[in-house]
């Protein structure tokens, strides 16, 4: 790999790692770089996610060094995603490339019509809802979510933020903070699957990982510090932003 593409890759992986953690849909700009860099679709899904479990690692450290945490119910939600993304992670490498393609394709629409309804949704109520039936039914939900985590990864985490604030009535800061941790415990499982497929391009992906961890580290203290005003104004503008480029380009 030469300079240029590392550049490139950690530039980008900076900027994807915020937009990850203070909103969503990064991986629409670092997994596009990575096939237009030469890597087969397959494989970028796979390299992508090294970065996105690195960048998790840092937005978790940096809101709890800010004392904000979600669990112990974001813990159950991370491990019902977990079971998920294995599946969905092995359902990914049985594709070949063109079949993928398409899937994405599908996807990418799908993601688009997350980004332009969302953030009329985000108000909460001053009443967290984590009682017993509020949990169950978060689990169910989050195994869904962990298969298409583990399947593609892109977008995810406007359909976290958008569960988290409706289910279970969460603020837009304690929301990322459950968001990156269920991030960190289902890539995890992800991880595991691609490296046992060999499907991961390990100079690639450890250059976009130094972006990713970067981003997100500044992410997690800067959302903290600002609170749910700055993050549902960045959150509007990441979302019009990703829908101009998803319908335009």
């Amino acid at each position: 790999m030469n300079y240029t593409n590392l550049f490139l890759l950690t530039g980008a992986g900076l900027i994807a790692g915020f937009i990850n953690v203070v909103a969503g849909g990064g991986s629409l700009i670092t997994l596009p770089l990575l096939i237009f860099m030469g890597l087969p679709s397959t494989v970028a899904n796979a390299t992508n996610r090294v970065a996105i479990f690195s960048q998790n690692i840092f937005a978790v450290a940096g809101f709890q060094s800010k004392g904000v945490s979600a669990f112990p119910y974001s813990f159950y939600i991370a491990i019902s995603a977990l079971l998920g993304a294995a599946i969905g992670a092995k359902m990914s490498v049985t594709l070949d490339d063109a079949l993928f393609n398409r899937i994405i394709a599908v996807v990418m629409i799908v993601v688009l019509m997350l980004t332009l309804f969302t953030p009329t949704r985000l108000s909460h109520s001053s009443q967290e809802k984590t009682d017993p039936k509020s949990t169950v039914l978060g689990v169910l939900v989050f195994f869904f979510i962990g298969i298409y985590g583990g399947f593609i990864q892109a977008g995810i985490g406007f359909v976290m933020i958008a569960t988290l604030t409706q289910l279970n009535k969460f603020g837009l800061v304690k929301t990322n903070s459950a968001k990156v941790f269920v991030a960190l415990i289902y890539t995890s499982a992800a991880l595991v699957v691609f490296v046992i497929e060999d499907v991961i391009d390990w100079p690639h992906g450890l250059a976009l990982a130094l972006g990713n961890s970067i981003g997100g580290w500044i992410a997690s203290r800067w959302s903290v510090k600002k609170g749910d005003k700055w993050i549902k104004r960045f959150l509007i503008v990441a979302v019009s932003a990703m829908a101009i480029k998803l319908w335009f380009f």
